[in-house]
Formats: C-alpha cells, sequence, structure tokens
C-alpha cells in the first residue's frame, strides 16, 4: 500500500453522486486499408488479452482502522480487465448523435473505489465505418492533460507498426521508461485544479511575498476588472446546483480557419477560441431568455514552464496559471466581443508577467479557492463560483496517429462539471484541427448540442467582421 498525496486525496473526497472527478476522451478511429469483418474483435481482444497490467491500472483507493482512516492506494488482487475493458455497439443507423448519447452516459457513471479507477469502451456501429473509443480515468489518478497525454503516447506515427501493446499493460509502461515498471504517469503540475488543492494547503514562502503584486490583484478584483482574479461572476443558468446525470457534444474545427481570423484582427487563436465559446454561449443563453446584462466570465489556463516553477518533477511537466477572461456576452458584435476579449487576456497575461511562476500558481489558487474548496467542505450553495465556466485550450500533436494501422481522426476531451459550474469546455489540438467536448449536467444544460451549431455560426461573425 502506498499513501494517497493530499492533491489526489482531495480529488477522491470531493466526489459525490452529482459531482464524478474523472476526466476521459472519446477517440475515433479509421480501419486501416483491407481490414476485415473482424477486424474490431481483434481490436477488442488485442487490447483485453494483456498478459501483465500496469501497475497505475491496478492500484485502487482504499481506507480502513489499519490506516488509521488514511487514503492509501492498493493493488487489486482479483483483477477483472473484462469489467475495465468493454465492447459496445451503437444500434442503426449509427450516427454520431447515437455516439455521443452513449459517450455522456458513460461519463456519467462513478468509477468504483473497490476497483481500479479506469475504464475504456470500444464502440463499433457507426454507419461511416469508423470505430470509436470512450475512456476514463479518475482524476485522483492523473490529470486531464497526463491522462490525453498517456492515451496519445500508446499511438505510433507509423501507419504499418503492428502488435502495439494496450495503454493499461505492463510492457507499454516499461517502454516509456527504457525497460523499467513505473507506478504512474508525471502528474507534475500539469492542471490548475491540483494546483489549487496544493496550494490552498500550503503557499510556498516566495509565493507569500508578493504584496505589491497581491495588492494590485486583488484591487482590480474588488472593482470588477478580472485579470488574474474574479471576485464576482454573473448568476446564469449554469450557475447552480447540478445532477449527476451528464451531456456531452464535440465537434472540430479547421486549426488555419481559425488562425486567420486571428491574423487579420491581431489576436491570438486563443483569443479567438474564447469568441467562439463567447458567441456561441451568448446565442444559448438567449435562446433559454436567460443572458445577463453583464459579461459572464471564464478561468482560462495559462501555461507556464514548470522548471520555473521549482517543485516540477526531474523531468519536467507543466505548471498552469490563470487569467479570468470577461466573455462580453453583453456585446452584439462578433468583432467587438473579439477585441474585448483580446483586450481581457492580454491584461491578464500582463498582470502574471509582473510575477514569478510559483507567485502565479499561489495567485491562482486564492481565486479558485472558492471554486474546489466547497465540494471538498461540503459546502456547496453557499460559497458561490469567481467564474461562470472554465474553458481550456489543450496543445496536442499536430501530425497523424495510428493505433495498429487503425488511424487516429478525432481526439475529444470529456471534463468535469461541478457544483455551481454545470458547462465545461474542454478542447484540444490534433493534426491540424482543434477538437472540442463540451460537457454538461444533462438537467442544468438542456439542448447541450445546440451549442455545437452556436460555436460554427460564432465562426462565421468572426470571419465576416475580420473580412476573411
Amino acid at each position: 500500500m502506498a499513501a494517497i498525496d493530499p492533491s489526489s486525496a482531495a480529488f477522491l473526497l470531493a466526489e459525490n453522486r452529482s459531482m464524478p472527478m474523472h476526466v476521459g476522451a472519446l477517440q475515433l478511429y479509421e480501419k486501416p486499408e483491407g481490414a476485415g469483418p473482424d477486424f474490431v474483435r481483434g481490436m477488442v481482444e488485442q487490447m483485453r488479452d494483456v498478459p501483465e497490467i500496469a501497475p497505475l491500472f491496478r492500484k485502487h483507493p482504499f481506507r480502513s482502522p489499519r490506516t488509521g482512516g488514511a487514503l492509501v492506494w492498493r493493488d487489486d488482487t482479483q483483477f477483472d480487465i473484462e469489467h475495465h475493458m468493454r465492447h459496445a455497439a451503437l444500434p442503426a443507423p449509427g450516427r454520431i448523435r447515437e455516439l455521443l448519447e452513449l459517450c455522456g452516459r458513460l461519463h456519467q457513471t462513478r468509477l468504483d473505489w473497490s476497483r481500479p479507477l479506469w475504464e475504456a469502451t470500444i464502440i463499433e456501429g457507426l454507419e461511416d465505418g469508423r470505430v470509436a473509443m470512450y475512456a476514463k480515468m479518475h482524476h485522483g489518478l492523473v490529470d486531464g492533460i497526463s491522462a490525453m497525454r498517456l492515451l496519445q503516447k500508446t499511438l505510433s506515427t507509423d501507419p504499418d507498426q503492428r502488435d502495439m501493446p494496450a495503454p493499461w499493460s505492463a510492457e507499454f509502461a516499461r517502454s516509456r521508461r527504457g525497460g523499467k515498471a513505473v507506478e504512474a504517469p508525471d502528474r507534475g503540475l500539469s492542471e490548475l485544479p491540483g494546483e489549487v488543492v496544493r496550494s490552498a494547503l500550503g503557499i510556498t514562502a516566495e509565493a507569500a511575498g508578493m504584496p505589491s503584486a497581491l495588492v494590485r490583484t486583488l484591487t482590480r478584483g474588488v472593482r470588477n476588472q478580472t485579470s488574474t482574479l474574479s471576485l464576482h461572476a454573473p448568476r446564469t443558468m449554469f450557475n447552480q446546483e447540478i445532477t449527476g446525470a451528464r451531456r456531452f457534444a464535440a465537434d472540430d474545427w479547421p486549426i488555419e480557419r481559425l488562425k486567420a481570423i486571428g491574423k487579420a484582427t491581431g489576436t491570438s487563436l486563443n483569443d479567438v477560441v474564447l469568441a467562439m465559446c463567447a458567441g456561441a454561449i451568448r446565442e444559448y443563453l438567449i435562446e433559454h431568455d436567460a443572458l445577463p446584462e453583464e459579461p459572464l466570465i471564464a478561468m482560462v489556463p495559462i501555461g507556464l514552464k514548470a522548471r520555473d516553477v521549482g517543485s516540477a518533477s526531474a523531468e519536467g511537466g507543466n505548471a498552469v496559471g490563470s487569467v479570468m477572461a470577461r466573455l462580453a456576452t453583453n456585446v452584439a458584435d462578433p468583432g467587438e466581443r473579439l477585441a474585448a476579449i483580446h483586450a481581457s487576456m492580454a491584461d491578464g497575461k500582463q498582470a502574471l508577467a509582473s510575477m514569478t511562476p510559483a507567485q502565479i500558481i499561489a495567485m491562482s489558487a486564492i481565486g479558485q479557492v472558492p471554486a474546489v474548496l466547497p465540494p471538498l467542505l461540503k459546502m456547496q450553495g453557499i460559497v458561490k463560483a469567481p467564474y461562470n465556466l472554465i474553458i481550456s485550450n489543450v496543445p496536442g500533436p499536430q501530425q497523424p496517429h495510428y493505433w495498429n494501422g487503425a488511424k487516429l481522426v478525432g481526439n475529444y476531451p470529456a471534463s468535469i462539471p461541478i457544483n455551481g459550474m454545470a458547462l465545461n469546455i474542454t478542447c484540444t489540438s490534433y493534426d491540424g484541427m482543434l477538437c472540442f467536448g463540451l460537457t454538461g449536467c444533462r438537467r442544468t444544460v438542456p439542448q447541450l448540442q445546440r451549442l455545437l451549431t452556436h460555436l460554427e455560426d460564432a465562426v462565421v461573425g468572426l470571419e465576416e467582421a475580420a473580412g476573411v
């Protein structure tokens, strides 16, 4: 048995029926040329019939009087691969709509603490012949970025490579570390919520010595001049208690199409992504007669160099601060909305530039406490979140990847809605496309798939405003 670190324990303890704390991904594959009718069955068997499971995928949380009530990781001595590795098929005609509905239902189910905290499902029956895989892992085991990277590292850039191991095989784990099996991928500092918990438990001495930056940022927060710290966000239909039921929607857009808007307007790709989301959310809220007069606030993770933080692993990793972006949802004109978002992000980045990386993480933690600690302390509804939703943009590989000849053609992240924030938008880049994954509470965010239509309409509006 091994002790569970405070960050992982916090995600485990914060979990409840309404708020499963796992991250996931939907991957779409094209069968290799000449694949026979038994290709999917072979794919399932190759992933299921693994001689040895890697340690990360065998451990589960456990506590008892013998552990003093503390959470520890314990190896599953009765590991059942068929519980974790599953095979499903869509009903005819097998549209993307049915696939997303299935993924929403798979994503809403809590992982069983008595077993290792992961599941994967190979899904066949799509009308175009593609094969899907939905996988999820508990945030206490790995964070979202690490989970995406783990899946990516399973793949190859060589379409002719065969006999590739499954992500949960000990063979794959040993190959990643030059023949040495590993307990888990480096969590590092790769996602903001983990840093929030760590910083909330104890801010470093360096971070504490930042009075001038702290005073400036707190002053702006009190004045609602959002940059790195938000103390107020308008109440929306997203910001209420949630249920455990989920909807999941996904689609992708060419990166060059979005970059063309940025080039014509002097803004970044991330600014354009935020403007897309802002335009889509504005139209969605108008449809539901629920658009507030004040602009919505989004927490936007900003990557730092982990080695500059001083607490990353020897092999690097990522650290994340955050900017609280004003989404200008009260502005009707797409061009003006993009300019306002660009100014908000520039202001936030300028504020971050005056701090050291450790101070940035500490400042981000201060702003996240009202969002993260209430679920942990069972105080939902007492403390309101300082922002309306999280919008993340995670860089991914920009060349085609394959698994035993099957080409990955779509990679869509599924994240965690929390009480008080019923919608999460995460996107990742892959092979020239920006893949969006929208995860929402099924009751609180009805007709979530409408946001995909609004995202496309937002891109069109931005193109017209930019003259491209």
